[in-house]
């Protein structure tokens, strides 16, 4: 019993309670199990219901008080009622203040942002309880002092020293963004310093808007100050900083760099949970942009992690591979990484999947494993985690010399890019594409090893000639006239050939329409970029396929505002102009009846249209119950894509259940039957799904099974 008496007081000394998890762990322990069980269900029932803090004197009345208490839950209320508060009537009004003269390196935005986030919750009725009210209270009448500061050309929130919120204007759909900043003790604006900057990725919080962002970080005190630039980023909800939220991350990054004077070559990065995800996701797809980048319980893999049952068809397998992972692995290579998990929580299993697939590549990455824990941080693994961060961000990334060997690994030209070497094209999407080079400088030489690519560009700087798959010596240094900053090298039928100034150009351009950086696909890949919605101004071919494609675009804006944080930019097609033309991608809705956009350009598209039926891979879809869904280079500007009829190809359901199945349902062409239901939603069959090839064209072996 006295064993007992102590074990009872060590588990109370904190909250004054043992509970029967605590006894039902003790069970489990060999030093308590002969104990536990002579007590018997007596000594079980006197511990849970009696209070144990030492020297207690609580009479049972207060203690079955104690006992029934619970924490009241916040109170509902009703989100009419809020838009009648007086001061959030006065910051909604505050729309446009681009006219402001605000000190440097304040902007608009920083004020902007939080009407936004006012009409956002309130539009979306996401202010559901008291608590959230009170935030919002909070988050209005900090944004009303910001609009009294900025009329007397005061900037007070970017003083060193304290954690605000700021906003940017995002170039993807002109919506206010935030994120929150850390400013140093010690910056000064006039200084030539340049300050390190650490990116921190949020976990996953289903009642995250921009009004709890804001409430959590805006004039909020930090455990420990930092000594450097702090970004945490709000990365437009819940997406694991996939599609727009990848978007975000740089975003942010670049209006940070704009306004302070960040060294970009100490950049890292690290986040926790669904922020660990962002880490190895960002992390190994953009390998030179970090000095260190730290995954904390964070997934690495879709067929696992969501438990998909093997085999996954085509071209839901090849698309999975934009965003997983672990197929990158070996590229931690290039910037040094660290994982975390506690080792109860079912999240470790990612970073040692991480861990597995890059050591099968000589490349290690440490793997901190906090003991007992489930999924949060153990304190001496966190310590430890950090620790590994402050150590590369003293050092840096080496500019120069230019690192000597890069291993770099892509399944697509969405991310081409390591250090010195970039893939322009690769010969077949969605496959391994493999780079091994070395700078040999005693020959002054690069010797590189290719696989699945197709162009290949290089730092100039790098060496004076090149030798790539065992081909013949490649002028480099001065190769295309010493004109651009990386040389292009092209694998034709005869060999590996570099590409003079007027071809390189061209490659710049896209003049073939090929499918590369940028313009590589899905359709998914466009609302990555700045974007506009064109809806037509004519008479539909079909009545039916008009409904549908009316459906379908109300569905695609109302899911971007309410999940990606954003009211997409939309006109009438007679209102394009040659500057949207240039700067946006066309995201184009109707027929050629309807919409005169489409009317242009569908004779260079990969199907044939006419008003009776749409003739795909050999195929005849009726447009009466079939619609087109579609990216390709806009062929009136081949540096931006053109969509047609679809938004995003995953849904509300998919925002609702998981960061994790944000991934692509169609590839780059799909034909869609579809069906009115009563209520005048549709339903919708996927009959035709495919992934053109590097030139977006049909894949020749699929056009001849089709022939069979």
């Amino acid at each position: 019993m006295t064993l007992l008496r102590e074990t009872i007081m060590a588990l109370t000394a904190h909250t004054g309670w043992i509970t029967f998890s605590d006894l039902w762990r003790m069970s489990f322990s060999s030093r308590w199990s002969h104990c536990l069980s002579g007590c018997g269900l007596l000594v079980l029932n006197l511990i849970c219901i009696t209070p144990l803090a030492a020297q207690s004197t609580t009479t049972n009345d207060h203690f079955l008080a104690q006992v029934t208490t619970k924490k009241a839950p916040p109170e509902p209320i009703d989100p009419a009622s809020l838009t009648s508060i007086e001061e959030i009537q006065k910051l909604r009004q505050v729309s446009e203040l681009k006219d402001l003269e605000l000190p440097r390196p304040a902007q608009p935005a920083d004020i902007q942002v939080f009407p936004k986030a006012i009409d956002w919750a309130l539009r979306h009725e996401e202010i559901r309880n008291s608590t959230q009210r009170d935030a919002l209270v909070r988050v209005t009448r900090q944004g009303l002092n910001r609009v009294a500061a900025a009329e007397k050309k005061q900037a007070p929130w970017l003083a060193p020293g304290g954690q605000h919120v700021l906003g940017y204007v995002s170039e993807v759909d002109e919506s206010i963004q935030p994120y929150s900043l850390w400013i140093p003790e010690g910056y000064q604006q006039d200084s030539t310093d340049r300050w390190p900057l650490e990116v921190v990725l949020h976990g996953r919080d289903n009642d995250l808007n921009e009004v709890k962002f804001i409430d959590q970080h805006e004039g909020k005190t930090l455990k420990q100050s930092p000594k450097h630039f702090r970004l945490e980023v709000f990365g437009r909800g819940n997406n694991a900083y996939r599609w727009a939220g990848e978007t975000d991350v740089f975003e942010a990054i670049r209006d940070v760099t704009r306004r302070f004077r960040i060294d970009d070559q100490r950049i890292n990065l690290w986040g926790f949970s669904m922020g660990g995800a962002g880490a190895w996701h960002l992390g190994v797809h953009h390998p030179d942009r970090w000095s260190s980048v730290g995954a904390g319980a964070g997934f690495a893999d879709t067929i696992v992690y969501q438990k998909l049952k093997e085999p996954i068809e085509s071209p839901r397998r090849e698309l999975l591979r934009i965003y997983d992972a672990v197929d990158y692995a070996p590229n931690a290579g290039l910037v040094p990484m660290i994982g975390y998990g506690g080792s109860e929580d079912p999240q470790l299993a990612a970073a040692q999947t991480m861990q597995k697939a890059a050591r099968e590549a000589g490349v290690e990455i440490p793997v901190l494993i906090g003991q007992g824990m489930a999924h949060k941080w153990h304190p001496e693994s966190e310590q430890e985690f950090q620790a590994f961060h402050d150590r590369h961000r003293q050092t840096g990334r080496v500019r120069f010399p230019l690192n000597p060997k890069i291993r770099f690994t892509t399944w697509t030209v969405k991310y081409p890019e390591a250090d010195w070497l970039k893939v322009i094209r690769q010969e077949f999407p969605y496959q391994i594409s493999t780079i091994d080079a070395e700078i040999k400088n005693e020959a002054d030489l690069v010797e590189v090893s290719t696989k699945n690519v197709a162009i290949l560009s290089v730092d100039r700087q790098a060496a004076e000639s090149i030798r790539i798959d065992g081909s013949e010596v490649l002028p480099l240094r001065n190769a295309a006239e010493g004109l651009l900053p990386d040389v292009y090298y092209e694998l034709r039928g005869n060999g590996w050939k570099q590409l003079e100034y007027k071809a390189s150009r061209d490659v710049e351009i896209n003049d073939m329409r090929h499918k590369h950086h940028r313009l590589q696909g899905p359709i998914d890949d466009a609302f990555t970029q700045p974007f506009v919605h064109v809806t037509g101004s004519g008479r539909a071919w079909n009545s039916a396929h008009e409904a549908y494609t009316n459906w379908s675009l109300k569905r695609s804006q109302q899911e971007f505002d309410r999940w990606l944080r954003g009211r997409p930019p939309a006109i009438v097609d007679n209102g394009l102009s040659d500057e949207i033309l240039m700067d946006k991608n066309l995201v184009l809705w109707g027929d050629p009846g309807s919409n005169t956009v489409i009317a242009r350009i569908v004779d260079q598209l990969p199907i044939e249209w006419t008003k009776d039926k749409i003739l795909v891979n050999g195929k005849e879809f009726s447009p009466q119950n079939h619609a087109i869904a579609m990216i390709v280079p806009n062929p009136l500007n081949s540096l931006r894509y053109v969509v047609i009829n679809s938004g995003h190809t995953f849904h509300e359901a998919e925002f609702k259940g998981s960061n994790a199945q944000l991934y692509p349902r169609l590839g780059d062409l799909a034909v869609i039957r579809f069906e009115q239901q009563e209520n005048g939603s549709f339903r919708e069959d996927i009959v035709e799904n495919l992934i053109l090839d590097s030139r977006w064209q049909i894949p020749q072996q699929l056009s001849a099974d089709t022939q069979k």
